[in-house]
């Protein structure tokens, strides 16, 4: 590869030591690639920390690919030395698929060695150029093991291949979720699930506003992790939400596979209005939401109710000390309570409401109503008057016959009313 000279910079005196990193750096973008691996060889051998030699990769990367910086190049004052040697453009994409390749192969085998982020950023232009499968693998393994320290903007990785029909490689991200959820529990916590549970949501409801994304793409995203991974739904119900408003083509079932990956219980009281109001959701689910927010007032109330009792404590072996509560203090909990109580009341009005309505959905489904309720002759005596009346009319029988009084009697059996008996006294 043809050695490319940088021009000049002027420094002060105050900048030395900077300046002689700089300088160090910038020779060894000067040198060919091969010369950068034997040096770094060389310094992995006299012992420095992982973390260095990352710093050092990860800015020899930026200086010969700008966009694995991270920024804005223009404002930087980078230059991108691949784009500037002269070739063609097929010449210069084998240079850049050869400079990653490179790149990759020199990675410190530690795990936070290198930002997660400028692993994203490697992995993007990786996909672009079309590095070799071994290569992608192992970018996406390093990927998942710090998957909890990604940001949303580099996680939007587009999508390079012409068989994917959605903008975003969601695919991608499912294996990278994957495979971070399946790592052991000493290599994950708790607090690092919850933060790629909230990045995936939010990855989420930026995928869903795309018209091809596919409903079981949404799903296994969403179900790739755990349950206890979420501690509040409102970024998948927001995600949801979202997808409905960009495919208002999907069907009733699709619908309630989507509010079934909801848990009610974990909305907060915000989503749950909305939730409410919401007419892209199924009746099932709505009625759902309200009665977990029901449920959720009520227990507040009641702890409200004997916290200021002094009924309840949660040691039982602790008791409170006695304090007098200041009139404002009282009245903005009375104030606190009548909104609950009202807040419970139209919850209920809203919930029988709706059972209302579904009751009236299935009365309607049933057909015809049952005539013993308003005293009418059922099916089985009109289908017996019709035939004695057919029979009539052939014989030419007049009104008052056999048949006419049979017929009467059947009539009178189901309209008048029972006769009492008469009293003997």
């Amino acid at each position: 590869m043809k050695k490319l000279s940088l021009p000049e910079t002027v420094t002060s005196p105050a900048k030395s030591s900077q300046f002689s990193a700089e300088c160090w750096f910038d020779d060894a973008c000067i040198l060919d690639m091969d010369y950068f691996v034997k040096t770094l060889s060389s310094i992995k051998a006299k012992g420095v920390r992982h973390d260095l030699i990352g710093s050092i990769i990860t800015h020899y990367a930026s200086k010969w690919l700008p966009d694995l910086s991270g920024g804005d190049v223009t404002q930087k004052g980078q230059t991108n030395y691949l784009e500037e040697s002269p070739g063609s453009v097929t010449a210069s994409w084998m240079k850049k698929r050869f400079f990653v390749e490179t790149i990759v192969g020199v990675l410190p085998p530690e795990k936070d060695s290198i930002p997660c982020n400028f692993l994203l950023r490697l992995l993007r232009t990786a996909n672009m150029v079309g590095v070799k499968p071994t290569y992608i693998a192992e970018l996406e393994r390093r990927i998942s093991c710090q998957l909890d320290h990604a940001s949303l903007k580099e996680l939007m990785i587009p999508s390079f291949s012409h068989t994917c029909g959605t903008l975003l490689d969601v695919e991608l991200v499912i294996r990278l979720v994957k495979r971070f959820v399946n790592l052991d529990e000493t290599a994950k916590t708790g607090a690092s699930l919850i933060k790629v549970a909230k990045l995936v949501d939010c990855y989420l409801a930026e995928a869903a506003l795309d018209s091809n994304m596919s409903l079981s793409e949404l799903v296994e995203l969403a179900g790739a992790l755990p349950g206890h991974a979420r501690a509040s739904d409102d970024g998948l119900y927001r995600a949801i939400d979202t997808y409905l408003k960009a495919h208002p083509a999907t069907s009733k079932e699709e619908r309630k596979s989507l509010c079934r990956l909801i848990d009610s219980r974990k909305l907060s009281q915000e989503a749950s209005l909305h939730a409410a109001q919401n007419e892209r959701l199924p009746v099932r689910a709505v009625i759902q939401v309200l009665f977990s927010e029901q449920n959720k007032l009520s227990r507040h109330i009641d702890w409200s109710g004997s916290f200021s009792t002094g009924t309840w404590s949660p040691n039982p072996g602790f008791e409170p000390p006695a304090r007098c509560y200041s009139k404002r203090e009282m009245t903005t909990q009375q104030i606190e309570i009548r909104r609950l109580k009202e807040d419970v009341f139209w919850l209920q009005r809203q919930f029988e409401f709706m059972q209302a309505q579904i009751e009236r959905l299935t009365e309607k489904k049933k057909g015809f109503f049952k005539w013993k309720k308003f005293g009418m002759p059922s099916l089985k005596s009109v289908n017996v008057i019709e035939k004695i009346e057919e029979v009539e009319e052939e014989a030419g029988l007049g009104r008052e016959t056999p048949l006419m009084d049979m017929k009467t009697k059947l009539m009178r059996g189901r309209t008048d009313p029972p006769k009492r008996r008469k009293s003997m006294s």
